[in-house]
């Protein structure tokens, strides 16, 4: 009630300015009116916080194109041309979807700063990288057909054989919990539910989402996909479950050469205690994109924020500092990784033979993603084919996702120290690098009547010898010497690490299980640790 004045009008009494005769009847409430304002009201807001969050995205959009031109604004440019550009730096191709997202800055960021200029595919490009699988892609496929000896491509023909994750899954290796395919196996599946009551399943598909616990008989069994044993004890810090991502690097097949990323690891916790436990609450067993990190963990944080140890030392400290012994998970972890790739190989070389001119043209690097249990067994869950490498959602993670791009490339021979490019090379320049002398180990074994001959080199220990070894070979011996001197925090798993008392007992072929090409790139790496204990491991 107004006290004062209204427009220089006086009020004189309490009551009310205006008052209604008492002879003009009240109307009754409109309910329907009141509702359709209150519904309307709610629309308004609705949609003003819809424009809101709009506006919100495209600036976000827009600030990540910036991020991006401003990344790529004085990165020299070869586009489209087909000569060797300034200086004949080397050409680097980057090729992935909505690139102006900024997933692939990193890489950008890397190679820019290695000396490579940016180029299309029909440039005269030394490097190509490609986020998504090229080789089905039809406006690659006549550059990677016809592809130099010189060019790299950062994946492998038939490498889905280990991304697939129902071909992972079902692939009966061991580390990788029991599957079963659908519809296919689904009597098996039901038999070996029936032997073991008390297995929780998860049931996935290559899509990867979805994912949750559920009893068998709430699965679906009809459908295309998989159902695997879920991992029921896991291994908890601060409560919560988490996984360890394992970047490994494939550098040759037929003969097999495998790395790991040794410095550092990822690792990621559920956002959510896993106890109590609840099927129903994804967040409290599946790692996501929301992921808790590191430096987030009240028991890990002072030693990763503070002490500045990696995310894999400060794993270590913590499971030590509880009376356990992490190094029994990271040996598992590397045999892991040998069986599944070993396990694939013949796959891949099926793949790649016949359909390239070289078969020293690929690499790549994948994330192997392991779960532990509480007595710290490890299990593989998924190999992830172009891991993500953006630090977008965890900027602490920058350092390191750099360090690993700068790494693996420096590995296979695309970041150097002679910033040129990698065709044509001369002579003297490559013997500056590698000569036919680093590479030849055995001399006892060469200098022997076993292997003296000619007609020696039918036998398997000559053919390292020099008057044995073939030009495929020698390139072969090469690549590795490169690959072990340039490694950087890389280390070898396949062939298999040893000590220099390991490296002098080694198996016949007749009775190893390697294929011939394994088991002389072995054999070489054996001879190389008895000259050298560097080269052990």
């Amino acid at each position: 009630m107004l006290s004062r004045t209204l427009y220089g009008l006086e009020k004189k009494t309490d009551m009310p300015l205006f008052t209604r005769p008492s002879n003009v009847p009240v109307p009754p409430l409109n309910r329907a009116s009141g509702g359709k304002i209150s519904v309307i009201n709610i629309v308004v807001v609705v949609l003003f916080f819809g424009i809101c969050l709009t506006a919100l995205n495209v600036y976000e959009l827009r600030r990540m194109q910036n991020d991006h031109m401003n990344l790529h604004r004085d990165w020299p440019a070869a586009e489209g041309r087909t000569d060797r550009g300034v200086k004949d730096r080397p050409i680097a191709v980057i090729r992935g979807k909505r690139l102006e997202s900024g997933y692939l800055n990193h890489v950008f960021a890397v190679f820019k700063r290695i000396g490579y200029e940016r180029g299309l595919p029909e440039s005269s490009w030394d490097v190509m990288w490609a986020h998504d699988y090229p080789f089905t892609d039809p406006k690659l496929t006549p550059y990677l057909r016809s592809m130099k000896p010189h060019q790299k491509v950062n994946h492998w023909p038939g490498s889905g054989y280990i991304t697939n994750k129902m071909s992972l899954a079902t692939s009966d290796i061991h580390f990788i919990p029991k599957a079963f395919s659908l519809p296919h196996k689904k009597e098996e599946l039901l038999k070996h539910a029936e032997s073991n009551p008390k297995k929780m399943w998860v049931q996935k598909n290559n899509n990867h989402r979805g994912i949750r616990i559920k009893p068998l008989d709430q699965l679906d069994l009809t459908g295309e996909s998989f159902v695997q044993e879920y991992v029921d004890k896991p291994f908890l810090i601060d409560g919560r479950k988490f996984d360890i991502g394992i970047y490994t690097v494939v550098t040759s097949i037929d003969p097999l050469r495998v790395y790991m990323y040794e410095e550092e690891v990822l690792i990621r916790y559920c956002p959510k205690d896993y106890h109590p436990f609840d099927p129903n609450d994804v967040d409290k067993y599946v790692v996501g994109d929301d992921y808790t990190p590191t430096w987030k963990m009240p028991s890990l944080k002072e030693t990763y924020n503070r002490l500045q140890y990696s995310h894999k030392e400060t794993w270590n400290h913590y499971v030590r500092s509880i009376g356990k012994d992490p190094s029994t998970v990271w040996r598992d972890v590397k045999a892991s990784l040998r069986e599944v790739v070993l396990a694939k190989e013949p796959q891949l070389v099926d793949a790649l033979h016949g359909k390239y001119k070289s078969v020293r043209n690929f690499f790549e690097m994948v994330r192997f993603d392991f779960v532990v249990d509480e007595d710290l067994k490890i299990f593989l869950m998924e190999v992830n084919m172009s891991p993500n490498l953006s630090s977008a959602h965890t900027p602490a993670n920058k350092g390191m996702y750099e360090q690993i791009i700068f790494n693996l490339l420096s590995l296979v021979g695309v970041a150097r120290a002679i910033p040129t490019s990698l065709e044509g090379s001369p002579e003297d320049q490559n013997d500056m690098l590698v000569i036919e002398r680093d590479v030849k180990v055995y001399s006892d074994v060469c200098n022997s009547e076993t292997c003296r001959s000619t007609t020696s080199c039918t036998n398997t220990i000559c053919k390292l010898c020099e008057h044995c070894l073939t030009p495929d070979w020698r390139e072969h011996l090469k690549a590795a010497f490169m690959e072990h001197v340039a490694r950087r925090n890389f280390r070898r798993v396949c062939p298999v690490p040893m000590n220099q008392e390991e490296a002098a007992h080694t198996k016949v072929l007749s009775e190893s299980s390697l294929s011939e090409a394994n088991w002389l790139m072995d054999y070489w790496y054996r001879g190389k640790c008895l000259q050298d204990p560097a080269w052990c491991t």
